[in-house]
């Protein structure tokens, strides 16, 4: 859909495509049905300037929009689905949260690192029993001298087997008032991380422990009242996570529509079949708005520093049915060969399927829409 771009960004997205296809096509469908990190494709993103799009210069970045974050994200996952989660972690989730209230100091010692693709940022927001009522978290920082004693535990944090640095949110006293945020590295005293758990995905992700484990005052991101700053650059993430879920269900569109062309039963081509017709002209419709949806998001963003709380729900919740139910489609219209490891496909159903739940789930999102169209919050708890 380039009609939405300028023309200095479908330029960049003819760009990153012809990098793609060349750099990281041969081993698209290996890196996919692998948990290892592809830690070559993070040096070679960050050589081509594609890990912190949107961080300042000044900062080591590159001083881009939202929307070339976007735009590379989604290119890169048209080829190489895997490739675009490195590009997710070099741009979106907590190094996006890290460079927006990162110290300068902070900033010296992790940033080169982390935007040259050497190492990892993860998250620790969720918690046992506290998912979606991410401030009910449990997770205590007391502060100790010159620093701040952790205990508690977290659940579902990506790349978790692989990242160095922590982003961890953490309760220094009651109330939502007393939620902010510190940085663990790994291998910190105290600080364990569990055994992998494998998910439908393919993806395995670390519980996190913290038993008395002691971090100075300088690893301090946000103290207390810094959860509203947080959640708010969590749009952002949101952002991310509808690029990719949206980029994987035109993947398999796209392979599925090369497939019903080519393939022949009954003695014609399988596009022939009305019935196939009309699935891929639904396909088309829903990627199609879908993506209209998350422009704006990411357009509103630029203009006005982050994105709406409104424009993201609605555009990760398109973004997330449509990239889901049009790769569940191009498996049904492709047979065995989309159900089969040997197509991407299969694969961008799984990983579509993760993204209606990670993030902010489908049901959240509803709820967040609902309170901007009757402009009152509903409050979930029990009274």
């Amino acid at each position: 859909m380039t009609s939405a771009l300028t023309q200095d960004e479908v330029e960049l997205a003819h760009a990153v495509r012809r990098f793609a296809e060349g750099e990281l096509a041969a081993g698209a469908l290996g890196r996919a049905h692998s948990s290892a990190y592809p830690w070559d494709v993070a040096g070679k993103l960050a050589e081509m300037g594609m890990l912190g799009i949107t961080i300042p210069e000044a900062d080591g970045g590159i001083g881009g929009t939202l929307m070339d974050a976007v735009i590379t994200i989604q290119e890169l996952a048209m080829v190489c689905p895997k490739s675009a989660d490195v590009a997710q972690a070099g741009n979106f989730g907590p190094i996006r949260t890290f460079a927006e209230f990162a110290t300068p100091a902070q900033k010296e010692r992790w940033f080169p690192d982390l935007l040259a693709g050497r190492k990892l940022i993860s998250l620790g927001m969720s918690e046992p029993d506290a998912g979606s009522a991410v401030t009910e978290l449990k997770t205590t920082a007391r502060p100790d001298g010159d620093g701040y004693i952790l205990n508690g535990s977290k659940v579902f944090s990506t790349h978790s087997p692989h990242a160095d640095l922590f982003l961890i949110y953490v309760r220094f006293g009651p109330g939502t008032g007393g939620i902010g945020s510190v940085l663990v590295e790994r291998g910190t005293p105290g600080f364990t991380i569990g055994q992998p758990a494998p998910f439908m995905s393919g993806e395995e992700w670390c519980p996190l422990y913290f038993e008395e484990c002691r971090i100075p005052a300088e690893n301090l991101l946000l103290g207390p009242g810094g959860f509203k700053k947080q959640i708010a650059g969590f749009n952002v993430e949101r952002i991310g996570n509808a690029s990719r879920a949206l980029a994987l269900g035109r993947h398999a569109y796209e392979v599925a529509r090369r497939h019903v062309t080519e393939r022949s039963q009954f003695g014609r081509p399988l596009c022939e079949f009305q019935g196939l017709q009309w699935s891929f002209a639904e396909m088309i419709v829903k990627l199609e708005a879908a993506q209209l949806l998350l422009y704006r998001a990411a357009r509103d963003g630029d203009v006005n520093g982050l994105p709406s709380a409104f424009d993201t729900a609605v555009a990760k919740l398109a973004c997330n049915e449509a990239g889901f139910e049009v790769a569940n489609a191009a498996m049904q219209a492709m047979g065995a060969y989309g159900y089969s490891t040997e197509s991407l496909v299969e694969y961008c159903v799984k990983r579509t399927r993760g993204w209606q739940i990670a993030g902010g789930s489908l049901e959240m999102l509803k709820n967040r829409i609902a309170e901007h169209v009757f402009e009152r919050r509903f409050d979930q708890r029990a009274s």
